[in-house]
């Protein structure tokens, strides 16, 4: 399905719920170049939306605009129903945006369980976040209902047993599920995951993409998902956009992204990295 055509597969499904987020008619310019040409991307509730293309096609700048790193010449940004086109990242989570980057973002002298409580804090304590980071110890003290939100946590994204390992001797494909855990803990309706099975190999990523539906099903919140592993987002998502040279050159479901024609080209014909595989499929 072209971009040209009318249905568009990212609205919600005539059920009348509001986007998570979503972003209408985005145009990005950096000088003479156009790094995103009046692209459309609506998430709904408890669903898993990809969003792909090669290198340079506009992804990240797709995320940097939805986040509030970047604003956009043309177009607006809404968040659960609330333009935030020109609000702070800071505003946007407590409105229930996360994101993850494509190189980690840990602190290497913390464990695993005090990412979380860090990510916790984050969302509901925020004023006693600063000094827990420079007091010692301030990490364990912990109330019941944050704890239990924890152990949870721990629990869904299959980390108990590294709970108090730190950071600086995790396995890649861990460390990313702690990435995950900690943007969970701050309590989003969405999370922008940027390329989350990056340096990863196939178990890791067969691992990962279980527990992200799995966290979809229990937590029902929404992740939007930028990945090189074309493979991995058609396994995953309930619909997919394609970008190229800033254009959303199609969207649909992940069997009509698999034979569409421009998405074939934009691809350069190398039909493997478009096919899927049954490792990634729910």
């Amino acid at each position: 399905m072209s971009a040209a055509e009318t249905i568009d597969l990212t609205e919600p499904a005539g059920d009348g719920r509001t986007p998570v987020i979503e972003a209408n008619n985005v145009t990005v310019r950096f000088g003479g170049l156009v790094a995103l040409s009046d692209v459309s991307l609506r998430v709904p509730p408890a669903t898993i939306i990809g969003l792909v293309g090669p290198n340079g096609a506009g992804k990240t700048t797709m995320f940097n605009v939805l986040s509030g790193l970047l604003r956009p010449q043309e177009g607006e940004v809404f968040l659960a129903g609330q333009k935030v086109t020109r609000s702070a990242p800071s505003k946007r989570s407590r409105l229930g945006l996360a994101r993850t980057f494509q190189q980690l973002e840990l602190f290497m002298g913390l464990t695993v369980r005090e990412h979380i409580v860090l990510g916790y804090r984050v969302r509901n304590e925020r004023r006693r976040l600063w000094s827990d980071l420079i007091t010692a110890g301030a990490l364990h003290r912990t109330g019941a209902t944050e704890r239990d939100r924890v152990d949870h946590l721990l629990d869904l994204l299959d980390l108990r047993s590294v709970a108090d390992t730190a950071a600086s001797v995790l396995p890649l494909g861990t460390a990313r599920r702690v990435e995950v855990a900690r943007a969970l803990a701050t309590g989003p309706s969405v999370v922008l995951l940027d390329e989350p099975s990056s340096g990863l190999d196939g178990h890791e990523t067969a691992q990962l993409g279980g527990a992200l539906r799995t966290v979809v099903e229990q937590e029902q919140i929404s992740l939007l998902l930028v990945e090189h592993d074309v493979a991995m987002v058609l396994g995953l998502s309930s619909e997919v956009a394609v970008l190229d040279f800033g254009v959303r050159i199609a969207h649909g479901t992940p069997d009509q992204i698999r034979n569409d024609a421009a998405v074939r080209a934009a691809y350069l014909g190398d039909d493997e990295a478009i096919e899927g595989t049954e490792d990634h499929k729910a």
